[in-house]
């Protein structure tokens, strides 16, 4: 595969991966969860059809456990390709704090539309 751009769009909740035109290939849709504590949550992961069995997502979701490193914040991820992943590298991917992915979980249910 050609090298793929990452980039992080906060205010939109998004994870992108650009292809070689800029067109967005990929993306993990997340928000940040503020309480008990800050955690980055991912909610759903996508790959465009044409892009497919590329590693796409997997640089994704290696970039958000690095993003999560760099910030000090960590991921409590819903998301199950993120859970999948996370169990296949852990090394890279700290267990989730269960106390986090049950509020994760209260927020998604507050806010249906959201996602």
């Amino acid at each position: 595969m050609s090298d793929i751009e990452i980039r992080d769009d906060r205010a939109a909740g998004r994870l992108e991966a650009l292809g070689d035109g800029g067109e967005v290939v990929g993306r993990i849709e997340y928000f940040v969860l503020d309480s008990p504590a800050p955690a980055l949550v991912p909610v759903h992961t996508v790959v465009e059809p044409a892009h497919e069995g590329k590693g796409i997502a997997g640089s994704l979701a290696l970039e958000l456990y690095a993003a999560s490193r760099r910030e000090g914040i960590p991921v409590a991820p819903l998301c199950p390709y993120v859970v999948k992943w996370a169990e296949r590298h852990p090394d890279e991917a700290p267990a989730a704090d269960p106390e986090l992915l049950r509020a994760a979980k209260d927020w998604l249910r507050a806010h249906p539309g959201r996602f």
